[in-house]
């Protein structure tokens, strides 16, 4: 199996070119086609599903679509930032248990007396310092990212196991409480911090230099490396910002499960999903925060028809992994029209 992922733009369609021009018409029916099958989900969902397309319902999808769409926001910057190839490039494998071990942190401390703002530092802290782990261990150490990530993932899951004693550990807090609530319209806060999250990174990632350096070490790091740029920082830091993310998602999680579970690992498939299927979704296909949202929702409205519908959860992984099948198919195969 091919370790290359290409996100990567087509070049310009030209009259003497006619694979390049094969080539941007895959990229418009991968694209178009994708939104399409977006826009076809919700219509037989809409027309199967009692109670689908209701506010109530679109509310609980973004709310339920928090914590799995912060973690595929943490590995989009990874992806930008570490290039296409899933090997040598941008991969984090250790997001959810980064999520798991910051929930962890957060509840025990809540359970030892400390406050929300104690508790909120340490998940954030515990987070960041996951990511420097994995920053220092590609960047300082070499390690290939795939490699790197998946070691530290399970030592972080083995350390979440030893804090929580593979048991619950129930937290409740006012803030907890807030954040876990419905609005008057009965869209859950969650949803609104969805948005506001993904508003705020897109608005660093998309239209700032940080985040055009981001996306020029990652698809052009010879070019980027001639230009100047700090390759290592901005790949590091790309490693921190998304260790960031498993923090903030852990305290989400705190909130949305009433405290820390165990088996925060499943939430890697979903995650993985959300964020490669994301390039289909943006204008030149490669990762960006919006697509990612974009990904998000649409994984969202698919579990969500699943359970209305009462079809089988276990439908579900396969699907997601059917998703990524395509996505990484498709891609592959324009980057060899390309070539």
């Amino acid at each position: 199996m091919s370790a290359d992922i290409q996100f990567g733009s087509l070049p310009a369609i030209t009259g003497d070119d006619a694979p390049r021009s094969k080539g941007n018409l895959a990229a418009a029916a991968l694209r178009f086609g994708s939104l399409l099958a977006f826009a076809s989900i919700l219509v037989i969902f809409s027309l199967t599903a009692p109670y689908f397309f209701t506010i109530g319902n679109i509310g609980n999808v973004l709310g339920q679509s928090a914590i799995a769409g912060v973690l595929a926001i943490g590995l989009t910057i990874v992806l930008i930032a570490g290039g296409s190839n899933v090997v040598t490039g941008g991969i984090d494998l250790s997001l959810a248990a980064n999520m798991g071990l910051s929930a962890a942190v957060y509840a025990s401390l809540i359970q030892f007396g400390y406050g929300d703002a104690t508790a909120a530092v340490g998940a954030i802290l515990t987070g960041l310092a996951i990511g420097a782990v994995n920053a220092a261990a590609v960047v300082l150490a070499g390690i290939v990212p795939l490699l790197a990530t998946l070691a530290v993932m399970n030592i972080v899951a083995g350390l979440e196991l030893v804090l929580t004693q593979n048991t619950v550990v129930p937290a409740s807090t006012d803030l907890l409480t807030a954040i876990s609530t419905s609005d008057g319209f009965g869209i859950p806060v969650l949803a609104y911090i969805l948005i506001g999250f993904t508003a705020i990174v897109a608005a660093i990632v998309q239209y700032t230099p940080i985040g055009l350096r981001l996306y020029a070490v990652g698809e052009f790091p010879d070019a980027a490396r001639a230009a100047g740029l700090p390759l290592k920082r901005l790949v590091a830091g790309a490693f921190v910002a998304s260790g960031l993310c498993g923090g903030i998602a852990g305290i989400l999680s705190v909130s949305y499960l009433s405290g820390s579970t165990t088996g925060s690992g499943e939430m890697l498939l979903p995650v993985v999903v959300t964020a490669l299927l994301g390039a289909v979704f943006s204008g030149r296909l490669v990762p960006t925060i919006t697509g990612t949202l974009i990904s998000a929702l649409f994984v969202g409205f698919l579990v969500n028809g699943f359970q209305l519908l009462n079809l089988p959860s276990t439908l579900v992984s396969g699907v997601q992994g059917v998703l990524i099948l395509i996505v990484v198919s498709a891609t592959t195969l324009l980057r060899k029209r390309e070539i």
